[in-house]
């Protein structure tokens, strides 16, 4: 989208994997366990695709000339 001058591409695209991220923590009750349990294979894996997703959220905003938070 970059390469093609589609900024609104983009933002949409960026949208859709921040949806779909809200989308599974609200399917799953979260990204971490509650309580005292302790995390399991599917709690690692969810946090690690909440930092990906953030990666690609942060770089795709950076295309668009918007500076990320550090932390949401």
């Amino acid at each position: 989208a970059a390469e093609h001058r589609a900024p609104d591409r983009l933002a949409r695209r960026l949208v859709r994997v921040a949806d779909a991220l809200l989308d599974l923590h609200d399917r799953t009750g979260g990204l971490l366990p509650l309580g005292g349990l302790k995390p399991q294979a599917a709690h690692r894996a969810r946090l690690a695709l909440a930092e990906a997703a953030g990666t690609v959220l942060a770089g795709g905003l950076t295309l668009l000339g918007i500076s990320a938070p550090q932390y949401v």
